[in-house]
């Protein structure tokens, strides 16, 4: 199968994040009709950090978008560590903490998925606002229909809906028996930077629970994670149930807990998730396959979701390029599921170095934080594990 012959193969693509336009941008470049389908009405702008790394530096070079990337990249200075009374623990360069090279980035996730939707908006379709309702696969292609009451007919659909995939769960089943719950929760909002703190760091730990703030630029984000025994499913879709949740949590936490409480209430920004991978034995079926954290989440806690997401767009895409869906799925699966393990199993079995769940857990990790103080950044843990990718060369047909 040549590239041209993909001329008018017309693709549905799940989710406008990360993974979703990027795997866009390479399957025009391939010679597909893409449409993308979102339910928000807008991408979101701004956000919290994440992370460009390894493998995934090399992707969106390929894109085009390193320069714009490089542009937006964030120095977070310091990384201060406080105890249950607010008194400094530690206060170091991030990089001790969470590894990784000189040439990584860490950007707003609104950064990055802008940069996406510039190179891929003049090719590709775009439906805001609104989602998938029903797959109907047959030999030659899949009916879908949108929630908006339209339906169409692709050749191929690709899930790149996220930890709680629509797609997933037409193609599998329920969530559940993909979820590895790792024990935590987390809430991430913004607030307004009355504490002066710029392109830095401040995390208060008792046992079980962790609050930061984080400041990227002028923009303040409060972070509020904590242990649960299971992961709440009642509370994923129910925002008002997830504020409940975490002011509970937190109801006589001292710091500045109060008040990131209340701005929680209040804030039109909410997002909340349990610390979670998705693990599958497959990521595709007939005609329909997974990308990003819908096929395989590794969990924010390895820094690595984005990167896996880019990489993830970019190895599917290369697989469709001359070969037949079939063959091309399972090319995917044998060529990036590897890489996708060993970032995942950077996780270790799901103990949290951020999140010590007892007291004399806490202690050595405030002993471990007091000694990395001492140590040169790049004297921290690794941070990612690498794919050499291949050329696929992507032609425009």
């Amino acid at each position: 199968m040549t590239q041209s012959s993909h001329s008018g193969r017309r693709v549905l693509i799940s989710g406008a994040s990360i993974a979703g336009p990027a795997l866009a941008y390479w399957l025009n470049r391939y010679g597909f009709t893409v449409t993308v389908v979102e339910k928000a009405a807008a991408l979101r702008g701004g956000g919290y950090a994440i992370d460009v790394r390894g493998t995934a530096l090399e992707v969106v070079r390929r894109m085009g978008i390193l320069p714009r990337l490089r542009e937006a990249h964030i120095t977070l200075r310091r990384l201060t560590f406080l105890d249950g009374e607010g008194d400094q623990v530690a206060s170091l360069n991030p990089r001790a903490v969470t590894g990784g090279g000189a040439e990584d980035l860490e950007v707003r996730r609104g950064d990055l998925t802008d940069a996406l939707y510039a190179v891929t908006r003049d090719d590709v379709e775009f439906l805001f606002n609104d989602s998938v309702d029903a797959l109907d696969q047959s030999d030659h292609g899949v009916d879908v229909t949108f929630r908006s009451g339209g339906k169409r007919t692709f050749d191929l659909v690709f899930g790149a809906d996220g930890l709680h995939s629509r797609t997933r769960e037409f193609l599998f089943g329920p969530e559940e028996q993909f979820h590895r719950y790792l024990g935590y929760c987390f809430a991430g909002f913004t607030i307004p930077n009355d504490f002066n703190l710029r392109d830095e760091a401040v995390m208060w730990n008792t046992p079980g629970r962790a609050a930061a703030l984080y400041a990227a630029g002028e923009d303040l984000h409060a972070f509020l994670a904590f242990a649960h025994p299971e992961p709440p499913f009642d509370a994923f879709r129910n925002p008002e149930a997830q504020r409940d949740l975490v002011s509970a949590v937190f109801a006589d936490a001292g710091w500045e807990v109060p008040g990131m409480l209340a701005e929680m209430r209040a804030a039109d920004d909410l997002f909340f998730d349990a610390v979670s991978q998705i693990r599958m034995p497959h990521w595709s079926s007939g005609r329909v396959a997974l990308v990003g954290d819908a096929a395989h989440a590794p969990s924010f806690l390895t820094g690595q979701g984005s990167s896996l997401a880019l990489v993830g767009a970019y190895m599917l895409a290369g697989s469709l390029a001359d070969q037949d869906h079939t063959t091309a799925f399972a090319a995917y699966e044998r060529d990036t599921r590897g890489f996708v393990t060993l970032n995942q199993d950077l996780i270790g079995e799901g103990d949290a170095a951020l999140l010590p769940v007892t007291a004399q857990a806490l202690e050595q990790r405030n002993t471990m934080l007091r000694n990395l103080d001492a140590l040169p950044a790049e004297e921290g843990r690794p941070a990612h594990s690498a794919l050499t990718l291949p050329d696929f060369t992507p032609e425009r047909a």
